[in-house]
């Protein structure tokens, strides 16, 4: 417990001191309003690909429902915040129903199909996100239907994705460096073998699925009230691939690689403005010659132990000192 502790303190000094120098760039004008669209746009797919990362990456199931997620914490929040006085209370609000919504649809799902593997657990997972879409686009008296939700009060603010951001991450890292943790990783190394040991293989599967849902849901709803509208288009497939790509390029199983990878990708975009259509083209082929070269994704599953990093410094420190 006194290293989980530890490394708390060390991440959240960490997040304290990239929040000041980001306050600093905000300040002073070098991120203007257009490169905060695209910051909060990179600290929105870390949160969604954080949490798809520990299932893929630490529980080991092939999951292709994340947009599902994404789209209750959407609606939830674009529907409630829009009837509320105080859209911000409003967007908490509706913040949490999509949590909640998100857990039930996350047992639902998981239960069942989690005894699935490979790519069959990929197709259950597609399927469940089509079925979200589809209930989303049909339900014309509350979701509006194929037109979406527009007039979403716009409360989100690069700082409070910030904050979001930091406590889901230090949430997920201490159920990772937890015995919970440790057990789902036991299960995605050898399911057989960690269930002879006594793991219940269902139960660390689900959680895994059930926090990444938790996650997604709540990005969703910080997207949501951050540009102001929301579709059914916009929880596509493709919306599930996105992320699938970012937790692949960076490394599956990396929680560093995620952030490295969103980063470098969500400012790949920004240079790729200009190119237009062609910007998308220019882009896969990108990924795809780092995929060749970087199979196992930039960072494979090595992480930035800033923890270690420290302790190393006070050591030699003190050997110095000797």
């Amino acid at each position: 417990m006194q290293r989980l502790h530890l490394k708390n303190i060390i991440w959240l000094l960490t997040a304290i001191l990239g929040f000041v120098l980001l306050s600093f760039l905000v300040n002073r004008g070098i991120i203007n309003r257009f490169y905060q669209i695209t910051l909060v746009t990179i600290m929105l797919n870390i949160i969604y690909a954080v949490g798809l990362n520990l299932v893929l990456g630490i529980a080991g199931q092939f999951s292709l429902g994340h947009a599902a997620f994404i789209a209750i914490g959407g609606y939830s929040s674009a529907i409630i915040s829009k009837s509320f006085e105080n859209s911000l209370i409003g967007m908490f609000v509706g913040m949490g129903i999509g949590v909640v919504l998100s857990i039930l649809l996350a047992l639902i799902v998981g239960i069942p199909t989690l005894r699935l593997k490979g790519d069959y657990l990929a197709i259950a997972t597609l399927g469940v996100a089509e079925i979200v879409r589809v209930v989303i686009n049909n339900m014309r008296d509350l979701t509006n239907g194929p037109a979406g939700i527009s007039g979403i009060p716009l409360v989100t603010t690069w700082q409070l994705v910030y904050f979001f951001l930091v406590i889901t991450t230090i949430f997920i890292l201490n159920y990772v460096y937890s015995s919970a943790g440790r057990a789902t990783m036991a299960i995605q190394q050898d399911e057989i073998a960690a269930e002879a040991m006594g793991v219940d293989v269902t139960k660390y599967k689900v959680l895994a699925f059930v926090i990444g849902a938790i996650t997604a849901s709540i990005a969703g709803a910080l997207q949501a009230n951050y540009i102001g509208i929301v579709t059914p288009s916009d929880y596509t497939f493709a919306k599930s691939i996105d992320i699938l790509i970012i937790v692949v390029f960076g490394g599956i199983g990396s929680f560093t690689g995620t952030f490295v990878a969103a980063i470098i990708l969500g400012v790949l975009n920004v240079f790729l403005q200009d190119f237009g259509q062609l910007r998308m083209i220019i882009y896969g082929f990108a990924v795809i010659l780092i995929m060749i070269f970087r199979p196992g994704g930039l960072l494979g599953t090595s992480e930035l132990r800033i923890g270690q990093i420290v302790a190393n410094l006070f050591n030699r420190r003190k050997e110095v000192a000797k």
